[in-house]
């Protein structure tokens, strides 16, 4: 295999890239990853129905048009799509050699968002105002970034034979990466983000060999630096309460345990089979805050019941499988580290969001791949299933 671009794979000369071919034995079609595709494409329209559940009675926040969200969330998905055609399209060893330029582009973003053209969030300053009510949250694509970037370090040499697994001065270059935008993410702050980020991080040494002391040492410093926040009060108050509301849910439930006692309500009244479409009192009520971001699965877990809300789990668990398979069935290092961050970073973010709904995972704001709303979001994770078909298509036909 010696072409970059997602078409030119073993097997593939030019005269069969074109869509004519589309359907053949050995065509791009066939060889894309369809249960993964279309897992996440359910996913994004099921997200679409929640959202529009949640927001067309909220006339405080939908300008008086109860498609407004709906249509966004749906924009949204078909730009993602489009990025992940495009992702594919280039090819995830094209996107190799541009890491650099991604890399420093996405720390440049972080860091615009210290600046005044910074814009807060729900007590998060995480966020570049772009017009037109559109907003972009950097910290979305620095996951990304952090993916390829340390998945090229540790896996060139030992994709060229150099080495059977990366060296300890390979591990440290690609700590110092990942490490520089996660301190830029923790200042805004950030705690949902950097902790995904920390999780990807240890996904990705662990899928690229690297000695387990690099991963021990890791869990213990992360360990010693939560510890250490703490004591030096270093959170935002918004953020201490959320912790101690997790700690105990019976503290100030009108006030920083509202949310999760409201969720836990919404979604404990929607049964078996849930209440029915649009017809959940919580949400109509709209009691749950932030219901078509962070508390979404509220929406599933009330109006669609323990079904509907399995459903969501068992389309994400299909996305983790496959991803896990493709990890597994590449022939190359970067590609198996690049697949196994991904993996990390949905499963992770998902347990996440769903865990912090049922009260068994504190709240830090991050959305659920695919069924939020937000449009960073769905471009980051749209780009990532990209990259899982690009390793996919450009594996030998053989695999």
């Amino acid at each position: 295999m010696t072409g970059a671009n997602s078409f030119q794979v073993s097997g593939y000369g030019p005269e069969r890239a074109g869509w004519t071919r589309l359907f053949a034995r050995d065509s791009l079609a066939r060889r894309l990853d369809w249960p993964i595709l279309l897992a996440a494409i359910a996913l994004s329209l099921i997200g679409s129905v929640l959202v529009y559940s949640a927001t067309r009675n909220r006339t405080e926040i939908n300008q008086g048009d109860p498609y407004y969200f709906l249509i966004r969330h749906l924009l949204n998905t078909g730009i993602g799509f489009a990025l992940m055609i495009g992702t594919v399209w280039l090819g995830h060893r094209t996107l190799r050699t541009a890491v650099p330029i991604l890399y420093g582009a996405s720390v440049f973003l972080v860091l615009l968002v210290l600046t005044p053209l910074g814009t807060t969030v729900n007590g998060a300053h995480s966020w570049i105002q772009i017009g037109g009510g559109f907003s972009l949250q950097p910290s979305e694509f620095v996951k990304v970034t952090i993916i390829l970037g340390m998945a090229m370090l540790l896996a060139v040499r030992v994709d060229a034979g150099d080495r059977q697994h990366p060296d300890h001065r390979t591990v440290v270059q690609a700590l110092g990466l990942a490490i520089v935008p996660m301190l830029i993410v923790m200042l805004m702050p950030d705690l949902g983000s950097v902790m995904v980020m920390a999780v990807i991080v240890l996904g990705v040494l662990l899928a690229s060999g690297a000695s387990n002391r690099w991963v021990f040492g890791l869990l213990g410093a992360g360990t010693i630096g939560a510890i250490a926040v703490w004591q030096l009060h270093i959170l935002d108050d918004y953020q201490i309460n959320r912790f101690a509301a997790f700690a105990n849910p019976d503290l100030d439930p009108a006030g920083v345990g509202y949310n999760t006692n409201q969720a836990r309500i919404a979604i404990g009244s929607g049964g078996l089979t849930g209440s029915g479409l649009f017809q959940g009192s919580q949400t109509t009520g709209q009691f749950v805050p932030e219901q078509q971001t962070d508390f979404v699965f509220t929406v599933a877990g009330e109006e669609l019941g323990f079904l509907g809300g399995g459903l969501i789990i068992l389309l994400l668990g299909v996305v983790l499988w496959r991803a896990c398979r493709i990890a597994l069935d590449s022939t190359e290092l970067y590609g198996t580290t690049v697949a196994a961050g991904i993996v990390a970073w949905f499963a992770f973010q998902s347990f996440e969001n769903i865990g912090m709904t049922l009260g068994i995972m504190p709240v830090t704001g991050l959305p659920l791949p695919f069924v939020s709303y937000g449009g960073s979001s769905m471009f980051a994770v749209w780009v990532a299933v990209g990259l899982l078909q690009s390793i996919r298509v450009q594996r030998p036909l053989s695999a």
